[in-house]
């Protein structure tokens, strides 16, 4: 397993917790599991000697860094005369053939990419768990001093302080997320119809039903899950055969993984054929205020902060988050927020966390960047209440709702009754969003003027959720225009805060239809 440089204690404490639960699973197979410390380099040599081993067997990684590793290991083992058994069960389809299909070269829209699958195969159904009875007398050859060699290591053992850890909102194991998966089938009212249930505060949080942790770490077949949803589907939609978007999740997560595969700079802007090269600022501090929940807009903040606590945000948010860092305010890398996003949410792998942030930075497969989230109306659209901030900021706890997403609208003495002034208890807003957004669409306008081979390369109009779902919503005067600033509003008009001290009404046009984003980071998610 990769183990990047920018991963935090979440990520391991879901780590072990998954080796902890697969142990626990062993040891029912009269059998258990072999935790090893040291580089592939060092330890597979010693092991073939030390255990007399003829056959080794692994999943397939698509990943550049993986296929490098795999390489080098596969090497160690034809030296050492041991056979290697590869298998493809990370991903739906074998890569490679997909690619293949498509002349050498991977698909660059994800319409291409569902063509290609159409004309593959079907794949292959599950292989059935192994029980103690497939296991008969089999068991595996123990040591008493097991746990010591070989045990799962402690967090502790890996230099996390652990004193006054909360519990953890995602219980890392395959078992915790077959326990998932059965509550997301329970749900058989959307698997049939396939529709989302509408937004609101609560679809911020955690959910009970969430997977996409579970996929990352390998907890949870994606086979699997493909099969139980097609299966769930024909049984209530009897004799009908499931469409394709009833996948779309996995397929979307499946199509990342192949433009990726081949792809060795795939999460950098330089060097990445498929990605426009932006002229991104440099800001460390901006950057800082963003990671760490200080940007002064409550709705960014409350994200942020959700995500250090927990790892995980819903997709929704992380499209909030990732405009403003880059085309809408801040105009700072995605690099830079793929990078912090690899360090704290649990199932940013390498693939899709980089497929994401190309797509929300309008760097590559999405280029409607006229399209900008508002880092207020998008927040109080979903929650009006704010009890999403009220829960990850506390400090906001008692203000008005009319005031919490604005708080530095609020006359002095609501602040100082919400004991919380504005400048002094929680910072003032680091940009002001319309001036910033404007200036930012018109470098993005002529970035993309610029560079429009680059951005065509993996542009299709026709397979492009947002472009489909937004044609109905954006009224005339903002194709006209070419701005749809306040992304998810109504009309209406706003104040806004200028570093100089005033505050300025504004007048500021949204479409007045609530616009569905496409859900990379899905339902499962």
């Amino acid at each position: 397993m990769c183990l990047f440089m920018y991963i935090n204690f979440l990520y391991f404490r879901f780590l072990l917790q998954c080796l902890e639960d697969l142990d626990a699973s062993l040891r029912k197979l009269n059998s258990r599991l072999f935790v090893i410390r040291g580089q592939p380099a060092d330890v597979f040599p010693r092991l073939f000697k030390e255990w007399n081993i003829n056959r080794l067997s692994f999943e397939y990684d698509s990943e550049p860094f993986g296929k490098e590793r795999d390489a080098a290991i596969k090497k160690l083992a034809s030296e050492a005369e041991v056979e290697v058994i590869v298998r493809i069960s990370h991903t739906l389809y074998d890569l490679e053939k997909i690619i293949e299909l498509n002349g050498g070269q991977p698909p660059l829209t994800y319409k291409r990419f569902q063509t290609l699958i159409s004309r593959m195969d079907p794949l292959e159904t599950p292989v059935e768990p192994i029980t103690p009875e497939v296991m008969g007398k089999c068991t595996t050859p123990l040591s008493d001093d097991h746990d010591e060699k070989f045990g799962v290591p402690t967090l502790e053992e890996l230099g996390f302080d652990t004193e006054g850890l909360p519990s953890a909102v995602w219980p890392g194991g395959e078992t915790e997320a077959l326990t998932r998966l059965e509550r997301h089938l329970e749900r058989k009212a959307w698997v049939a119809n396939f529709e989302r249930p509408r937004m609101n505060a609560n679809s911020l949080l955690a959910s009970p039903t969430g997977l996409s942790p579970y996929l990352r770490f390998g907890c949870l077949s994606c086979h699997l899950f493909y099969f139980k949803l097609t299966d769930l589907y024909k049984k209530v939609k009897k004799n009908s055969s499931p469409p394709l978007s009833l996948y779309g999740q996995l397929l979307w997560r499946e199509f990342f993984y192949t433009t990726a595969t081949n792809n060795p700079r795939f999460d950098k802007m330089e060097g990445n054929q498929i990605c426009v090269q932006i002229p991104w600022d440099k800001n460390p501090e901006a950057l800082a205020k963003w990671a760490e929940g200080r940007t002064g807009f409550p709705w960014i903040d409350a994200i942020m902060t959700q995500l250090r606590q927990e790892g995980w945000i819903h997709h929704l948010a992380r499209h909030a988050v990732a405009c403003f860092l880059t085309r809408g305010d801040l105009w700072i890398s995605w690099e830079e927020g793929m990078k912090v996003f690899e360090e704290y949410l649990l199932d940013a792998d390498y693939s899709v966390n980089a497929g994401n942030w190309m797509w929300l930075s309008a760097s590559a497969f999405f280029h409607q960047y006229t399209r900008i989230f508002c880092p207020v109306r998008f927040g109080r659209r979903t929650d009006p209440e704010g009890q999403y901030l009220r829960k990850y900021l506390p400090v906001l706890k008692n203000f008005p709702s009319k005031y919490i997403y604005e708080p530095w609208t609020a006359p002095q003495h609501v602040q100082e009754e919400a004991e919380c002034v504005i400048g002094r208890d929680y910072p003032l807003p680091m940009v002001d969003h319309r001036e910033a957004s404007e200036r930012n669409l018109v470098l993005m306008k002529r970035v993309h003027s610029e560079q429009e081979n680059t951005a065509q390369l993996t542009r299709d109009v026709a397979d492009d959720p947002m472009e489909i779902r937004m044609k109905r919503a954006y009224p005339k005067h903002v194709e006209e225009t070419g701005r749809a600033d306040g992304f998810l509003e109504t009309t209406g008009c706003a104040k806004h805060f200028h570093h100089e001290g005033e505050l300025k009404s504004l007048p500021c046009k949204w479409p007045s239809k609530v616009i569905q984003v496409p859900e990379l980071s899905g339902e499962v998610m």
